[in-house]
């Protein structure tokens, strides 16, 4: 019973660890969400500064798993390269072996102490209206947490190791490649290396040895890192090629990173006592070392190998001529598990779905200038291609919305939202414009010399402001907005212009009646499509001027 009881706390403990690291990895990734954007713009920078970026984020979002996935995501969605993508796995790997470093303070007398942060924490939320000090306090709270997971587990353990029988339990097993597969097996089960790495910390701590001593429990660790892969590997299933081929990299590093280190502790079996054994008394704090320098080697030995590793990962997951490439640079439902950064990619396909509607409004805007008939199908379905994306990126909006988002994420959903309407609405202006030229064709209508050039300059004048509409939004720059505004209101006083020259015309006897309603309702058109493009640029008020 004692025994029983005694694993029931060591599962305890190991839930609020984890629930602890939860709480700190998505209070931390709040407090830093502006940070996560910044790094994952920064992709297509050198390799090394993928690998910090990939040990950023992790420290984070406090997952390897996490961001491992993220990075999948990227990829299939045409974000990210496997040349990027592969730098950053490294630094995930790197990361990820923060864990085991504060699972090894449980000897640290600090514990007490730091367990205090989850009351302060709790008060902290409480107490306070202001949601920054709310996530700071979350985020104390979850520290205290990760502190209070591992008392109990220290707690849970002594137990054990005041019993030969158990002791010896554990050192029955002493075969590398057998340790090695429980390692593998365990962390695949359990889908967190963390957690494995925590228990097996934890035992080392209260003197419970597993194997024979010496490399053994380098094997288990060696392990897990294989089996962690497994996360990102069923992330992947459903995903396009590309996608794969960033699981299988993330598969391939920490398989061949193993097999070099097994070979070495299989020829050196006194590494551990010669080396972390020797530099530190703590046996906690021997494993959790060697886990980082078994990252931090295999990063450094492969990192130039990249290209090689792309390569092989194209070989074992060959292209599929029959099957259609889901990296189109849209969403992906992996990014969600971090939403700072799924909002990032959403602002990203507002521009491209922003591009979409105006190219096919310059597309309806040259079929009426040339009565073109022809481009009319075309126009149509993509019409129905920006209503589907637009439904798409809603749906992914409000799942986003559900997620523990900040006030500044919040803002931009609320913003996105609305541009959404606007997109489509210039879309379905597009639309309007191929009636008018059906109308055109089928009725003959004819229109004074110049006409045509005037409406020309509108349109280019829409153009400019749509050029100025586009960089306001990637780079959320306020001080443009008197730009935008200038280059609408230039846009709407061309619209009277162009009307009032057409009255003009039509009393002189130059156009013909008939012509009126088509023309009028063009450059009106025209002008509402400048209005719609205005308010995408004034978004950005919503997040950034206060309102």
């Amino acid at each position: 019973m004692d025994y029983f009881l005694s694993v029931v706390a060591l599962l305890a403990g190991l839930g609020t660890f984890l629930l602890g690291f939860k709480l700190l990895g998505d209070n931390m990734e709040k407090l830093a969400s502006g940070g996560l954007k910044r790094m994952f713009n920064k992709t297509a920078k050198s390799r090394l500064a993928g690998v910090g970026i990939g040990v950023a984020a992790t420290v984070i979002v406090q997952s390897s798993s996490v961001t491992t996935v993220m990075v999948v995501g990227f990829v299939n969605a045409g974000i990210m390269t496997l040349y990027q993508a592969t730098a950053i796995i490294m630094g995930c790997n790197i990361g990820t072996t923060i864990t085991g470093h504060i699972a090894s303070l449980q000897t640290v007398d600090l514990i007490e102490i730091a367990t205090i942060l989850t009351v302060v924490g709790v008060f902290m939320d409480m107490f306070s209206k202001n949601d920054k000090v709310k996530t700071i306090g979350f985020t104390l709270a979850g520290l205290g947490l990760v502190f209070v997971g591992l008392g109990i587990m220290g707690d849970s353990m002594s137990g054990f190791s005041e019993s030969d029988s158990i002791k010896q339990a554990f050192q029955v097993v002493d075969n590398p490649f057998l340790l090695l597969l429980i390692g593998i097996g365990v962390t695949a089960i359990v889908q967190s290396s963390s957690a494995v790495t925590t228990i097996v910390i934890t035992m080392a701590a209260e003197g419970l040895m597993i194997g024979s001593g010496g490399n053994s429990v380098l094997y288990l660790i060696l392990g897990t890192n294989i089996g962690t892969c497994v996360t990102a590997l069923l992330s992947s299933i459903g995903a396009g090629r590309n996608a794969k081929r960033a699981c299988m990299i993330h598969l391939l590093f920490n398989t061949f990173g193993a097999v070099i280190f097994l070979i070495l502790l299989l020829c050196w079996p006194s590494f551990m006592d010669m080396t972390f054994g020797t530099w530190f008394t703590d046996p906690g704090r021997q494993i959790a070392m060697f886990h980082t320098f078994f990252n931090v080697i295999c990063t450094l030995i492969f990192l130039p190998f990249v290209n090689v590793f792309v390569k092989v990962s194209g070989i074992l997951v060959p292209e599929k001529k029959t099957e259609k490439e889901r990296a189109d640079g849209w969403m992906d439902e992996r990014l969600i598990a971090t939403p700072s950064v799924a909002i990032e990619q959403l602002c990203k396909a507002r521009v491209r779905l922003s591009d979409m509607s105006m190219e096919n409004l310059r597309l309806a805007f040259d079929a009426y200038l040339h009565k073109d008939e022809g481009m009319t199908e075309k126009i149509l379905k993509t019409n129905e291609e920006i209503v589907a994306r637009s439904k798409e990126m809603t749906s992914y909006l409000i799942r986003v919305s559900g997620e523990d988002i900040s006030m500044q994420d919040e803002r931009i959903v609320s913003a996105l939202h609305h541009n959404m309407g606007d997109i489509v609405r210039v879309g379905e202006l597009a639309d309007n414009l191929t009636k008018y030229t059906h109308r055109e064709i089928k009725y003959e209508l004819t229109f004074s010399s110049g006409v045509n050039e005037q409406l020309e300059g509108m349109f280019k004048k829409i153009e400019e402001l749509y050029a100025s509409v586009r960089k306001t939004l990637e780079e959320n720059d306020l001080g443009r907005l008197p730009e935008v505004d200038a280059l609408e209101d230039e846009v709407d006083g061309m619209r009277k212009k162009l009307i009032d020259d057409h009255i003009e015309r039509l009393n002189g006897g130059y156009c013909k009646p008939e012509n009126s309603n088509v023309f009028i309702n063009l450059v009106s058109n025209l002008e509402r499509a400048g209005d719609h493009l205005s308010y995408l640029a004034h978004s950005i008020e919503e997040i950034y001027g206060g309102k």
